[in-house]
């Protein structure tokens, strides 16, 4: 007689779970041999063909390749799946074993009998109330919850019974515990299979985004809950350490959008992961109509179109997630053996979109080079690890006035600052937070009191304020603290709070009032103008943009461009302090 009707007690107990865990370490090395594939397709074959041959054949090679590509990457990630569902089946599975065992060993020791059906028979025991006879033995039999009914009158029970029927309970719970498992890893593992065909369409990502969702939701006792994510970013560099190959690779196969996004994890390790997650977020994204997840798309596919065309210096993805606007933290270079890491935190308006992965990117990518021109060993980022205030209908959104998203943000970047300090090689890499626009104030919170560890230099262009009123409240000595302010840039000169609200309490009057009440002149919305005399910092010269009768606002966003026909030096003496070089930065007087 089976328990539950499908499993039986002496099934459970005779389960060689080694099997299940051997069959993971199969499905395991042939996702291991698709992602050597994989890299084979991308570092060698993609890239000598590129850099080699300019032909229609060579673009039509490209293209194949480039289906192959992806083709290795959906099974490495299926076969990953596999491992780990097969994995988290046999931890489960163990996990009941052990209570059977527990209690066939009590049975064992009380000389219970317990047979076949999960009933437990035991023997007379203890003494009756009227005759001193010891009570009958009989059997017990789980019926659903424990618990037994203690008998009333004046017949004394069987010391017996009740621990055989607890015997019997967790016998038959331990059963029921095992077929359900059975049951649930069963229709989780006929699911894990790929369409026909050679090609792997958005179709089947999005299939692989569900059967991802599914597997980490049934492995969330088997890896979820290890994963250290309240500790710091050092602890978690520490716990990856620690960790054996295969169960990296675990990780990495269910759990790429968490450790890809994982302050601490190094810089090669979140790439991988998070390759993998831009592919199951752009299926889970495509379809789908509303705006927010169709700028979302736009942007994650022209982030996979630039790691598949390849960048000099490399990019490494170390962050990618549709939380909120988006999140996306881009690197050129390796920030983890660079000397020179430098982090660049856009502001207003900025959002996971295709404006993002063309504009915000390029300008990483241009501070990279132009670092390096300086120190070879120079990596820049761009860090959107959080939600930026964005324009509604052309004019701000209250959040831009306010600080909440930049003291949110502020934390967020500090982690990831600490990250990359828990992960670069070098002993003392020189680190440098750069911050545009709203982004300064970000930068500003985060630093307000030297609480973001390892950084060295702060830039901020472009600035409405950053939070203090003086450049040595942001902890790493106002000699370290650059600040770029085009002379047209009219975010570098907002008006302060007070004479916003005078302005609107009386007019223009109240505007000219709160202008005589800011003696220096120097006090915008966030604080004093970085740009000022009185915050303390060094002003580098850049040019002074278009003007505001042009009805341009291009003096805001100029900072960062370079080429033939741009004015490169706010670019280049941004470059000078990310490689170190701030003894060659051009400089100005402060206003």
């Amino acid at each position: 007689m089976r328990i539950d009707g499908g499993l039986t007690w002496t099934a459970l107990r005779d389960l060689e779970c080694a099997e299940l865990e051997g069959a993971a370490d199969g499905w395991g090395q042939v996702g291991n041999r698709a992602d050597a594939a994989r890299d084979r397709v991308g570092t060698q074959l993609l890239n000598g063909l590129r850099d080699t041959q300019r032909s229609e054949a060579a673009e039509s090679a490209v293209a194949r390749l480039h289906q192959l590509h992806g083709n290795f990457q959906y099974a490495h990630t299926e076969c990953g799946l596999i491992r780990t569902a097969l994995n988290s089946l046999a931890h489960e599975m163990k996990a009941q074993q052990r209570v059977l065992a527990d209690a066939l060993e009590d049975a064992a020791a009380l000389t219970f009998t317990v047979h076949a059906d999960g009933s437990v028979a035991y023997p007379a025991a203890g003494e009756g109330l009227l005759d001193g006879r010891p009570p009958q033995g009989g059997t017990a039999a789980s019926s659903g919850p424990p618990g037994l009914v203690a008998p009333s009158g004046l017949i004394a029970p069987n010391p017996n019974a009740a621990r055989a029927q607890d015997i019997a309970d967790r016998v038959a719970g331990a059963v029921r515990a095992a077929a359900e498992i059975d049951w649930r890893y069963a229709g989780i593992l006929r699911r894990l299979k790929a369409e026909e065909g050679l090609k792997v369409p958005a179709s089947t990502w999005k299939d692989a985004a569900a059967d991802a969702a599914e597997v980490r939701d049934a492995a969330r006792n088997y890896l979820r809950d290890g994963i250290p994510e309240d500790a710091t970013p050092a602890e978690r560099n520490a716990w990856w350490a620690g960790l054996g190959q295969e169960q990296r690779e675990e990780y990495l196969a269910v759990y790429p959008d968490v450790i890809g996004n994982l302050d601490g994890i190094p810089a090669a390790v979140r790439d991988a992961a998070n390759r993998d997650n831009l592919q199951l977020l752009i299926g889970k994204l495509d379809g789908r109509d509303d705006s927010r997840s169709v700028a979302q798309l736009e942007g994650l596919r022209e982030i996979d179109r630039q790691l598949g065309a390849g960048t000099d210096p490399p990019m490494f993805l170390l962050g990618i997630s549709d939380e909120g606007n988006g999140r996306a933290i881009v690197s050129y270079g390796n920030p983890d053996t660079a000397r020179n890491v430098a982090a660049y935190v856009p502001g207003l308006n900025t959002s996971l979109d295709k404006e993002f992965a063309e504009g915000d990117l390029k300008r990483a990518w241009d501070t990279a080079k132009g670092a390096q021109k300086y120190d070879h060993s120079s990596a820049a980022i761009a860090w959107l690890g959080y939600d930026a205030p964005q324009l509604l209908d052309g004019w701000s959104s209250a959040d831009v006035m306010g600080d909440e998203r930049a003291e949110v943000g502020g934390r967020a970047l500090s982690s990831f600052m600490g990250g990359l300090s828990a992960t670069n090689a070098n002993d003392h890499p020189h680190i440098t937070a750069i911050g545009h626009s709203y982004g300064s104030r970000t930068v500003g919170a985060a630093m307000r009191g030297g609480e973001m560890p390892g950084v060295d230099e702060i830039v901020f262009v472009g600035s409405p304020g950053v939070g203090v009123d003086r450049s040595e409240d942001l902890g790493v000595g106002r000699d370290h603290v650059f600040v770029g302010a085009a002379e047209n840039d009219v975010v570098t000169k907002v008006p302060s709070k007070m004479q916003a609200r005078l302005a609107a309490a009386a007019g223009p009057v109240g505007y000219v009032v709160g202008g005589l009440l800011d003696r220096g002149h120097d006090d915008l919305w966030f604080g004093k103008d970085p740009a000022s005399s009185a915050f303390g910092a060094r002003r580098f010269h850049v040019d002074e943009g278009p003007s505001l009768i042009s009805g341009s606002f291009a003096a805001h966003s100029q900072y960062f461009d370079v080429g033939p026909e741009k004015d490169n030096n706010s670019a280049d003496n941004i470059a000078l302090i990310v490689a170190g070089r701030s003894d060659a930065v051009k400089f100005e007087e402060p206003r």
